[in-house]
């Protein structure tokens, strides 16, 4: 299913996304992301080198969350735009990721492509661990797609 403009009001709140969080979560992002920082998959240099309670996500997996959450609940033609986040805190091994968002606002440019304005929350607990600005693509009716755009048509 994807979204179109017309179901997508400033207010609306997405629908949490809970994980648990392995070391193999964590390991496995850091491969993926070619970051070979031994905080990031060894429990020794992390705990007794960085003074932290274990291996901890890297920036660019928590990037793969949110861009995970956002197109999810946006469907195959949602487009991410541009996105920005800020951490505040570590998410380990044996945390519970919980990722909340809501709408802040929609517009169309002068191009005709809608645009969804999204305010993204990773907590863990009742700690609020990452916050994210995202722009998404949105379809503006069932026959558009945001993924056609390209040169002028599309300015993220």
């Amino acid at each position: 299913m994807t979204i179109t403009l017309d179901d997508v009001k400033p207010g609306l709140e997405l629908e949490p996304l809970s994980y648990d969080v392995s070391a193999t979560t964590v390991v496995l992002g850091a491969l993926a992301t070619r970051d070979w920082r031994p905080m990031h998959h060894d429990y020794h240099f992390a705990v007794e080198r960085n003074g932290v309670r274990d291996i901890f996500l890297n920036a660019p997996n928590q990037a793969a969350w949110f861009e995970r959450y956002v197109t999810d609940w946006t469907g195959e033609r949602g487009r991410l735009g541009r996105m920005r986040f800020r951490m505040k805190g570590s998410v380990f091994p044996g945390d519970t990721m919980v990722l909340t968002g809501v709408v802040t606002g929609t517009d169309v440019d002068d191009t005709g492509c809608a645009w969804a304005e999204l305010d993204v929350t990773l907590k863990v607990g009742d700690e609020v661990k990452t916050t994210c600005q995202t722009r998404v693509a949105i379809p503006v009716d069932p026959d558009d797609n945001p993924w056609s755009r390209r040169g002028e048509r599309w300015r993220p």
